[in-house]
């Protein structure tokens, strides 16, 4: 456990650092839900529409590092091509 005055400082700021990554995340992994499930159900329009706001919501967590670029870029090409395969 943390003894000094900063240390414990230090725990409070990660620990506040650490909630905001985990929300950040669970959003863009819900977008990235919202996108499949409507690939699932096979509506292609409403996939695409969900594409769009899913890929601004991965690059902002992207731009706040918590997922990588390549990561996002990688889960963004798969969602794509996903739809594309769609009829």
């Amino acid at each position: 456990m943390a003894n000094t005055k900063s240390a414990k400082a230090k725990v409070r700021e990660i620990n506040n650092k650490t909630e905001i990554n985990k929300s950040v995340r669970n959003r863009y992994r819900t977008y990235i839900k919202k996108v499949e499930l409507n690939i699932v159900k096979g509506d292609k329009s409403s996939a695409q529409q969900a594409l769009k706001s899913a890929e601004s919501e991965i690059m902002s967590a992207v731009s706040k590092k918590i997922v990588h670029k390549n990561t996002a870029s990688r889960r963004i090409s798969r969602l794509v091509s996903k739809i594309k395969a769609l009829k």
